[in-house]
């Protein structure tokens, strides 16, 4: 094949690799600056459940001391569902799906509502809040930390396929 039929097909797959190129470098940058937003993100959140874990220990040796002893048999006991869930959705970054986790509270159950009845129970309620916002701050975190693990598997495949060795396109051969 020779002549103006086979330049014109030479062109429309250059026009197709020029194309494909830059959808690719399109999707990599976005993918990349998704990722460093969730590095970030997983920094702070990171920082915060330290912070929150610690309040949490103090909570729970300010409950012992109240009540005086471990209350944790007795929580264990009285529990019988739990109390908090995770609801998971998709976040579509590039043609990517992202799960992203959320936790809620059910129905206004109060398993261990008479611990502490006797002393300290204003003591197991800030623990029982404090707590609350630690697992709050741990579903964020996993959040995150599935994402951003997803997210830079799919930045080495989308960067395998030759983006950043190769600056141009390649070019059709015949």
């Amino acid at each position: 094949m020779s002549g103006a039929p086979s330049l014109g097909l030479m062109k429309a797959k250059l026009k197709g690799a020029e194309t494909g190129h830059s959808l690719l470098k399109r999707k990599s940058e976005a993918l990349t600056k998704t990722s460093a937003e969730i590095t970030r993100r997983i920094d702070e959140a990171k920082r915060k459940m330290g912070r929150v874990m610690q309040i949490a220990a103090f909570s729970l040796a300010e409950v012992s001391y109240a009540v005086g002893g471990d209350i944790g048999y007795q929580v264990q006991e009285s529990a019988k569902s739990a109390r908090f869930r995770i609801r998971t959705k998709q976040d579509n970054v590039s043609g990517v799906l992202l799960p992203a986790f959320e936790s809620y509270l059910t129905g206004g159950n109060n398993d261990f509502g008479l611990t502490g009845l006797g002393k300290g129970g204003q003591q197991v309620q800030r623990c029982r809040e404090t707590y609350a916002r630690a697992v709050e701050a741990l579903v964020e975190l996993a959040s995150l930390q599935t994402a951003f693990v997803i997210l830079d598997d799919v930045i080495k495949v989308v960067n395998r396929r030759g983006l950043p060795s190769r600056r141009e396109p390649l070019i059709p051969l015949c």
